[in-house]
């Protein structure tokens, strides 16, 4: 009786880490630590937990088992190309690892998040946004001359627009670009459309890499600016990689290269 009860123990003692190993491959154990930490990395990535995601990782787990042990038995581990190639996948697993482990412990705290939101809302305070509409042309003479119809009104701007812009996104509109920034278009444009008012045309042509065009700005507004619900999710990336090439510098600036 004293046996059997000692017998029992000890298969209750070593049943747990013999459930340690879900399968065998050709003597090597695969063990449900590694399966579960193939798993909690794809849930990290948006997978869903379940039986169904676990057997699939424990038989693709088994598979490269399977095949990692074939390419060691050929050697083609002690190839060279190969070693390199398993060297710089250690270096980027390192690499991002160090990143992600730097991250963790450096966050971009709610208050780094809005202090940077007043930084560029007040940066963006004076900024305008103009109602744009140009006439583009492959010559100058032609575009002085559209001009010259303009200013007496023989011909609207929209109608010049539709009959002679070569633009083939505004033209047929009448011209219209909409709403934006000047800081959208190239600088001779740019440089333009701010030194217009509202209803103001061009009053000679102007030259950029696409040709002559004529601008008129039909309104202009202040830029509204969003709220940092609407932006905090791209403010808060920005910030990421900003913290990432500092640290990534301060590692420069500390290594000794010879």
């Amino acid at each position: 009786m004293k046996k059997l009860v000692m017998f029992a123990a000890a298969c209750a003692i070593s049943l747990p880490v013999y459930a340690q190993n879900v399968a065998t491959v050709n003597g090597k154990p695969l063990t449900q630590a590694q399966v579960d930490q193939f798993v909690t990395l794809l849930i990290s990535q948006g997978a869903q937990d379940s039986p169904q995601l676990r057997e699939q990782v424990k038989q693709e787990m088994i598979g490269r088992m399977v095949a990692v042990q074939a390419a060691e038995r050929a050697k083609i581990d002690r190839d060279n190309a190969v070693k390199q190639e398993l060297e710089l996948a250690r270096q980027s697993i390192l690499v991002r690892a160090l990143m992600e482990d730097y991250l963790k412990k450096n966050p971009v705290t709610e208050a780094e998040l809005n202090k940077e939101y007043e930084a560029i809302k007040k940066d963006q305070a004076n900024r305008q946004e103009y109602q744009v509409r140009h006439i583009l042309v492959a010559e100058e003479d032609k575009a002085k001359e559209l001009i010259k119809q303009l200013k007496a009104k023989d011909i609207s701007f929209e109608e010049a627009a539709k009959k002679n812009s070569i633009d083939p996104g505004s033209g047929q509109k009448g011209g219209e670009l909409g709403w934006s920034q000047s800081a959208s278009y190239v600088p001779e444009f740019a440089q333009a459309v701010e030194g217009l008012k509202k209803g103001e045309m061009t009053q000679e042509p102007v030259k950029t890499q696409f040709g002559w065009h004529i601008v008129q700005v039909d309104d202009a507004r202040p830029v509204n600016f969003p709220e940092l619900s609407e932006v905090k999710p791209q403010l808060e990336e920005m910030m990421r990689q900003e913290k990432l090439a500092k640290f990534q510098q301060s590692l420069m600036d500390e290594a000794k290269i010879q």
